[in-house]
């Protein structure tokens, strides 16, 4: 029997069916060592993790505040009030995740000097998941949530958490949200999600300028309705000169 790995001839052995005994006892230590490097990885990165000072499961009470020197505050909650919840935070935590926290807090800007970040236009839950997210990146997303961290995410420059809510958001596409999701991703740069919703659009032109939102759209936007019709028109043109090659003879 021929080796799968090596190609060379050998006996069949029922236990490494396909594998050459040398091939196969190779092919076992680079497996056994493999899983000793994750193992590794996982002891490092359980080591290196910070533990998170809120927690987004349960928003109102904080699982670790210890030796936190800032705090985040909603500003739709309460009118940013000194009753408003805040999310405690560590400053060094913060700058190394953000480049745009980086200069508040290295400048002597008034967020660095009170010790209070203010988020505008964000919920309290919004901001405890991104808080989260920044010191353990994880968060639960549902179609709501992925939008607003995406947001969040964007003009904090957290660029890991708005790829992974734009890959979230792209599996999300379909004909009922794709125009809706268009405008977003157009307002927010998020190119891979602009992409994935401009091509739905472009398949099922019929059925979205009937939506209400694509009118809306006319009104508040109409430089990005021109966007989908130079879309459109330009699919439409690589179609026909598809079809238009001449076919090879047979």
């Amino acid at each position: 029997m021929r080796c799968l790995s090596c190609r060379e001839e050998y006996e069949y052995e029922e236990a490494n069916a396909g594998t050459c005994k040398e091939c196969y006892e190779e092919a076992s230590e680079t497996e056994e060592e493999l899983k000793r490097e994750i193992d590794d990885l996982k002891s490092k990165l359980k080591f290196l993790t910070t533990r998170s000072p809120v927690d987004p499961h349960n928003p109102n009470n904080s699982s670790s505040s210890l030796f936190t020197d800032v705090l985040l505050v909603a500003s739709d909650e309460d009118d940013c009030g000194d009753g408003a919840p805040s999310v405690p935070a560590h400053k060094a935590v913060l700058v190394s995740r953000s480049p745009v926290f980086r200069a508040m807090l290295k400048n002597e800007m008034e967020e660095s000097r009170s010790g209070t970040i203010r988020i505008s236009d964000v919920s309290y839950e919004v901001l405890c998941s991104f808080v989260h997210y920044l010191y353990t990146a994880e968060v639960t997303l549902d179609e709501q949530m992925a939008c607003e961290l995406l947001a969040l995410a964007e003009k904090y420059q957290v660029k890991h958490l708005k790829a992974y809510c734009e890959k979230f958001m792209k599996s999300k596409v379909d004909v009922e949200n794709a125009l809706i999701t268009f405008a977003f991703a157009s307002q927010h740069n998020a190119e891979h999600l602009l992409e994935a919703s401009l091509l739905v659009v472009t398949d099922n032109m019929d059925k979205l300028t009937k939506q209400d939102v694509y009118k809306e759209l006319i009104d508040k936007d109409p430089r990005l309705i021109v966007g989908i019709y130079e879309a459109y028109l330009a699919k439409k043109d690589n179609t026909a000169s598809s079809c238009s090659l001449p076919q090879n003879p047979s």
